[in-house]
């Protein structure tokens, strides 16, 4: 293991979710992690020894959790990631870069058989095209996550579900461990490669506390075509699912504290100049759950992660436009 730069312990009031006494890390974040080669150009690629140019490239922090990480820490929150790379270029290159973010990297496993995982995403407007080598990403644990760790923390992210094979079958134990430590728990699955939307995903929603799923994954997994209805059927199992729309911003559904009403909320998004959508929805992710941690009520809290979702669009990579706090309050 590797250390990144230590997060400075701070206290946390009571009226916040989780723990009420003092905690090192606000959020753990147990995911894949991984660097994007982003292509930036109005082409598409063709075999037959065809070359066609591109007009940017840009080597960046790339993965769902690894983007979300550095989102969570823009805003303030102190943030330790669980992961596994290879003893290479690319490893160094995320466990520096995250760990220049403030991010404690600790808990993030270097794997001397298997390499780092790299996504090459061809970009252009809104729209872009991911290939991805998964490398050390399916062969995190759950025996690499160390509950030492787990205990400093008042919350658990994970992302990536789908491709986390090796982890996938325990995660259900993973988020029993950490509300038995006091933390809340949530869950971005993001896009299934294998089509199957499945994988013991309803055992692990119903030890989640927080779901955040993109429009597509929302719908595939609850097994409908309308939106309303897949959040609908997400609350038998989730208290609070907030969905990505894109463009069109974000809507969540969530039960009461102690009541078994429903609440609804809709945040519309910001018009910005995109330059590439690439890590939206982690940014996005980021700012919801800052509010969530922070007791803000649930509808604040989807505005402030619509509104991180779209400042991170301006520049070309997940990370580069992600706001401070003070940015994206006054956006609100």
């Amino acid at each position: 293991m590797q250390n990144g730069t230590k997060a400075i312990n701070r206290s946390m009031s009571g009226s916040k979710r989780g723990y009420t006494i003092d905690k090192q890390f606000d959020v753990i974040v147990v995911g894949e992690i991984n660097p994007d080669l982003i292509l930036s150009g109005d082409v598409e690629p063709e075999f037959g020894q065809v070359e066609k140019l591109v007009d940017e490239a840009t080597l960046t922090i790339g993965s769902s959790s690894a983007i979300f990480a550095c989102g969570a820490a823009r805003l303030g929150l102190r943030v330790a990631f669980i992961g596994k790379i290879g003893d290479d270029e690319f490893g160094r290159f995320m466990l520096q870069s995250l760990g220049d973010r403030g991010i404690d990297m600790s808990g993030v496993v270097i794997d001397q058989i298997v390499h780092t995982g790299l996504s090459v995403i061809l970009s252009r407007g809104n729209d872009r095209a991911i290939l991805t080598y998964p490398g050390a990403i399916p062969c995190l644990g759950l025996e690499n996550i160390h509950l030492d760790l787990l205990n400093k923390a008042r919350h658990l992210h994970l992302g990536g579900y789908f491709i986390q094979d090796r982890l996938r079958p325990d995660v259900p134990e993973l988020f029993e461990m950490a509300h038995r430590e006091g933390l809340t728990v949530s869950l971005d699955t993001n896009f299934d490669p294998s089509g199957n939307w499945d994988g013991g995903l309803s055992e692990a929603l119903s030890k989640t506390d927080v779901f955040l799923p993109n429009e597509t994954e929302c719908c595939a997994i609850a097994e409908v075509q309308d939106v309303d209805q897949a959040l609908i059927r997400l609350m038998e199992k989730v208290k609070v699912v907030a969905v990505k729309l894109g463009a069109r911003g974000a809507i969540a559904r969530y039960q009461e504290d102690d009541q078994q009403l429903l609440g609804f909320a809709r945040a519309e998004s910001l018009t910005v100049e995109v330059m590439d959508t690439v890590g939206a929805g982690d940014s996005f992710d980021a700012g919801f759950l800052y509010g969530y941690l922070n007791g803000w009520e649930i509808e604040r809290a989807l505005r402030l992660g619509t509104v991180c979702g779209a400042l991170s669009t301006r520049k070309a990579g997940g990370t580069a436009a992600q706001p401070i706090m003070a940015e994206a309050l006054e956006f609100m």
